[in-house]
């Protein structure tokens, strides 16, 4: 990491995007904190124009500063769609200085918008890592973790009230079938009640008919003669 004066409010140290610019001392709103700085290109030489990085800084339509060079501490600035930093350009000097649009406290990191055209190329494909982007896509992940419990829960409601009414369909066939099988059974124990009471009351109109064609009554004495 490049050297600083202890008399700086910053350093450059650690950051979710690899290496970024922190306060050491307290910086007020308003404040310049650092100047972006390098090789100025021009844009109508066709080999400066054709110069390509991530720390080109367009002043005009013709002047750019080329901010790659190790000695710009301000190139460790990180993009922030919600920054407490700004870039004051001022292009007829051909300057940049970064200026505090709020309070910054030690150890928080320093910050600024890149801007909508540095965004679109280099930040929105692979996703900006800024705080405010992070708590969106947090706030994404919680609400999404939050729908498919919902849906978990949803489909185990539905899951358990279908095996409530399917528990409770074949209950409903199992007593209709046992209340089947019981008029069955009862209907067959009938049956066999009637068919006894019908041969037992044959058999004795049998018998008693028997009885009745077989007796030989006495025959009448002989009348005496006189």
């Amino acid at each position: 990491m490049p050297s600083i004066p202890s008399h700086k409010p910053y350093r450059v140290g650690r950051s979710r995007t690899g290496l970024g610019l922190f306060a050491t001392k307290p910086i007020k709103k308003g404040t310049k904190i650092i100047r972006y700085f390098g090789p100025l290109l021009d844009s109508k030489k066709k080999e400066e124009d054709a110069i390509e990085n991530k720390y080109l800084f367009e002043l005009t339509n013709r002047w750019t500063i080329d901010g790659s060079v190790r000695e710009n501490i301000a190139r460790y600035i990180n993009h922030a769609c919600k920054p407490n930093a700004e870039s004051d350009v001022k292009p007829r000097k051909r300057k940049v200085f970064i200026r505090a649009i709020k309070d910054i406290e030690p150890g928080e990191e320093i910050n600024y918008d890149y801007g909508t055209d540095y965004f679109k190329a280099y930040l929105k494909p692979i996703g900006c890592k800024c705080d405010a982007c992070e708590k969106k896509r947090k706030k994404k992940r919680a609400e999404a973790r939050a729908e498919r419990a919902r849906l978990k829960a949803k489909a185990e409601r539905k899951a358990l009230k279908k095996a409530e009414k399917q528990a409770k369909a074949e209950a409903e066939l199992k007593e209709k079938l046992r209340a089947k099988a019981a008029r069955k059974l009862k209907k067959k124990l009938n049956g066999h009640a009637l068919d006894g009471k019908s041969l037992n009351g044959g058999s004795r109109a049998k018998v008693a008919g028997k009885k009745s064609v077989g007796r030989k009554r006495p025959a009448p004495a002989p009348a005496l003669q006189a």
